[in-house]
């Protein structure tokens, strides 16, 4: 007889691909060099699905203006006013050893950095442009020594690469994306002489030194297609075959306009927002992450004052991950390559969270939908241990109400500290102690103060 236990765990494999199976099914249709099983797209992904939490970081020229990443495309700044920006970028605190410890200490188990943005600076020494960070005035490659620092971190690499880019004399321009003339007719003749063929050889070559020069990387993130340009201005599957060929084991997210195959994209990417549920395509349940920062901009923004509060990160991380998610949360550094104090603070105040809470993290995922959820929580459940986590965003007065829980407890524990939790099941009667709730609930006996710790966690060994 199979074990209730192990056909959880069926199932979480079936729902992390199956949907590849039926109405996206992979028929002849399907690239030869795309093909692959159920059981080896879930082993490709298994790293990413068991992490949960990863570090974005965007940074470039940006950071030397100050307030916003889009600074460019917002102010309509010409390319050779945003020159300014190029001649001073010099980040002589610049530190990956650092971020890479940071990151670390946040619980962070993966990274993404922006190695070209829309901008279209590299942070790199690549070979085909001569806009990239070794013709500043700082003259080094950024991303080697970072790539080094996260690795000896245990943390795994993933490279962000713009689609985008507004200083290539090849990209085509169009109405979205400024800085361009704002009227049709100058507009073309801004484009003429343009050719949108060669800045696709172009993202291929840099694609190539990305995925050669830097040993094994783990997750690239395109960014973006958008009405205007798609899978055909990018050679999206010809990129995306280039990048199974170099890194056949690599993730890739769903912004090359592939959407409508089952084959070009691993994961669906919600940005700067929350999704109600586990989010699913044609109606069956997709790996995704939700890509969120800790204000309002990527890009260092000196006076962004909308910034989040390290109690609402955590139950940011914690409600993605209670929808079978993952969370990339952003750090955009400053021009001199250190991270902002309020960036610092709250990934410090992250970190003393997860020191003692990850477990409810790593490994986990959406709950069973026959485990009720209490009032004012969120659960998450590792498969593999048969655990659930009951995270308490309000504490309640001395006791916590499980319905439906009768017989399916082991054991039960405050996770920051492994106190026991002792726990009884309602019974019905007369006298002014009976229980208000149904027989066979199950009540936990908390301590009437909220434990030392910025959102409490149950652990709760089931049978």
């Amino acid at each position: 007889m199979i074990s209730k236990r192990k056909i959880l765990q069926l199932c979480s494999l079936i729902a992390l691909t199956t949907w590849s199976l039926s109405g996206h099914a992979q028929t002849e249709t399907t690239p030869k060099w795309a093909k692959e099983t159920v059981e080896e797209k879930a082993k490709r992904l298994e790293w990413w699905t068991h992490d949960r939490f990863g570090m974005f970081i965007h940074w470039g020229l940006y950071a030397v203006a100050g307030r916003h990443e889009w600074v460019q495309s917002r102010e309509r700044i010409s390319k050779q006013d945003y020159q300014k920006y190029f001649d001073n970028f010099d980040p002589d605190m610049y530190d990956p050893v650092q971020w890479a410890q940071q990151a670390k200490a946040a619980g962070m188990k993966y990274v993404v950095i922006t190695t070209k943005h829309h901008e279209g600076f590299c942070l790199w020494d690549t070979q085909y442009s001569d806009y990239k960070v070794t013709n500043t005035a700082y003259g080094k490659d950024l991303l080697k020594p970072f790539v080094d620092a996260f690795r000896a971190a245990g943390i795994r690499i993933g490279f962000y690469y713009s689609l985008i880019d507004w200083h290539h004399p090849d990209y085509i321009y169009d109405h979205t994306h400024p800085p361009t003339p704002v009227k049709p007719e100058e507009r073309d003749q801004a484009n003429a002489g343009r050719d949108m063929k060669k800045y696709q050889q172009y993202m291929q070559n840099q694609i190539t030194e990305l995925l050669t020069n830097y040993g094994q990387i783990d997750e690239l993130f395109f960014d973006f297609s958008y009405q205007g340009k798609g899978h055909d201005d990018w050679d999206a599957e010809s990129l995306l075959k280039l990048v199974r060929k170099l890194q056949p084991q690599i993730i890739v997210n769903d912004r090359l306009d592939l959407d409508h195959t089952s084959w070009g994209w691993d994961y669906k990417t919600p940005e700067q927002v929350m999704p109600k549920e586990w989010v699913k395509v044609d109606g069956r349940k997709v790996p995704w992450e939700t890509c969120q920062t800790f204000s309002g901009s990527w890009g260092y923004y000196r006076d962004e004052y909308s910034w989040k509060s390290t109690r609402q990160l955590v139950a940011m991380l914690i409600e993605v991950v209670s929808k079978g998610g993952n969370l990339l949360l952003n750090v955009g550094p400053t021009s001199r390559g250190n991270f902002d104090t309020r960036a610092t603070e709250r990934l410090v105040g992250m970190g003393e969270w997860m020191r003692y809470n990850s477990r409810s993290i790593y490994g986990c995922t959406e709950a069973p939908a026959t485990l009720a959820r209490p009032d004012n929580c969120m659960l998450t459940y590792n498969e593999k241990t048969n655990r659930l986590y009951i995270h308490v965003l309000q504490w309640p007065v001395r006791s916590l109400h499980l319905q439906g829980y009768k017989d399916k407890i082991k054991y039960a524990q405050l996770l920051n500290d492994g106190s026991e939790i002792k726990y009884r099941t309602t019974s019905t009667g007369g006298s002014h102690t009976a229980e208000t709730t149904a027989e066979g609930d199950v009540v936990l006996e908390l301590p009437v103060q909220h434990p030392h710790t910025e959102i409490p966690v149950i652990e709760i060994m089931l049978k």
